[in-house]
């Protein structure tokens, strides 16, 4: 992987959803059309909202990457479920490259993919030909994820596809609806649409400040499902260049919000 690929590699920030995203055959194809504009990847590096660590951590390199099934509740086919990909030693050698001597990243022997990354990654690459990581995040405060997504903007260079995988709204204490089909709660819409005008004027100091967004707190009691949004951003040639959603709409209530970035 040390050789720089002509195809430069975007940086994506998805929501994941829970396992029955895979029998939604609506959100799905979307996800594959997603994924079939892109170039193909040579690997792929995930923050997920589902792994907070402290110093960064890198998953294990495989091959055969275990899977973390840290969900409740779903039929016993999601907990059977694997996603074989090849060895990432490689991936991760490169990803600590790029970080600076001052920052420890801490190499997991035995952590899997957890659902944040293998849902999504069953979907847009189901072949699990390609080396996959996960990176955690190591804190949610804005400016920082977006100074460690403008560290890792040089794996783009090396056809590594960045994969900030979260949701854009997740109140999932304040929802009254459990159907995929059912109505979003105002709340949702108005971070939603609030966080699409920002996106689009690339208005970067207003996101950094979503606290104050409309639909807020309702629509991110916790942060750790739009953090990846901002190492994503850092990730972009331009954090504040103008970008348009890959895809929308809403999934249990919920924004299904979508970016490729610049």
């Amino acid at each position: 992987m040390s050789e720089v690929n002509i195809d430069r590699a975007p940086a994506l920030y998805i929501g994941h959803g829970a396992p029955p995203l895979l029998d939604d055959p609506g959100w799905s194809g979307e996800l594959v059309a997603l994924a079939a504009g892109l170039p193909r990847p040579r690997a792929i590096l995930v923050v997920s909202a589902h792994w907070e660590a402290a110093p960064l951590s890198l998953s294990a390199t495989g091959p055969a990457t275990p899977l973390v099934y840290d969900f409740g509740g779903f039929p016993d086919k999601f907990y059977q479920m694997t996603y074989p990909t090849p060895d990432a030693a490689e991936l991760a050698r490169l990803v600590a490259s790029v970080l600076p001597d001052t920052e420890s990243v801490h190499q997991h022997s035995s952590r899997g993919l957890d659902h944040g990354a293998w849902v999504p990654l069953t979907i847009m690459y189901p072949d699990a030909d390609i080396p996959v990581l996960q990176l955690s995040l190591p804190t949610l405060e804005p400016s920082r994820l977006l100074e460690l997504g403008r560290r890792l903007r040089p794996l783009r260079d090396h056809g590594v596809l960045i994969l900030g995988s979260g949701f854009l709204t997740h109140g999932l204490q304040h929802l009254r609806e459990w159907r995929i089909e059912a109505t979003p709660p105002g709340w949702s819409v108005d971070f939603d649409l609030w966080a699409a005008e920002a996106l689009k004027a690339g208005d970067i100091d207003s996101l950094i400040n979503f606290r104050s967004a409309p639909g807020m707190p309702y629509a991110h009691p916790t942060a750790e499902h739009l953090a990846p949004l901002f190492v994503a951003l850092g990730a972009s040639e331009d954090p504040t260049a103008s970008i348009d959603s890959a895809i929308d709409g809403y999934w249990m209530g919920l924004s299904k919000r979508s970016y490729i970035t610049s």
